[in-house]
């Protein structure tokens, strides 16, 4: 696995997914409403990943499914940590973090 090459194509990942998320912010979610506008940005964000993912497979080199299985378990731990870390200090509480990935509410945050 090229760590260089994988790291620059999560860093590009990340920010599509950055900008993906203030579009949604300030034109989905006025236009639609949160969970709309949330549930569309999962779709678009499905997109981008393996849009980029696809990309970074016909230039990393990767010689197996191995390496590339290894390229997704780095970009899925790396995702996780910039998105927790990201949460953390914006005061987002636990709980309301992993409502994003709970697939039976949703994406729904926790009612207070």
């Amino acid at each position: 696995m090229h760590l260089k090459l994988s790291l620059s194509f999560w860093l590009l990942i990340t920010a599509a997914e950055s900008v993906k998320g203030t579009v949604r912010r300030l034109v989905l979610v006025p236009a639609m409403g949160e969970l709309p506008a949330h549930q569309a940005g999962v779709a678009i964000g499905c997109v981008i990943i393996f849009s980029v993912a696809w990309l970074f497979a016909g230039r990393s080199g990767a010689s197996s499914a191995r390496q590339c299985l290894a390229t997704g378990v780095l970009w899925v731990f790396l995702t996780l940590l910039f998105e927790f870390g990201l949460g953390s200090m914006l005061g987002y509480a636990p709980a309301r973090m992993l409502a994003d990935y709970d697939l039976c509410r949703g994406g729904r945050p926790p009612e207070p």
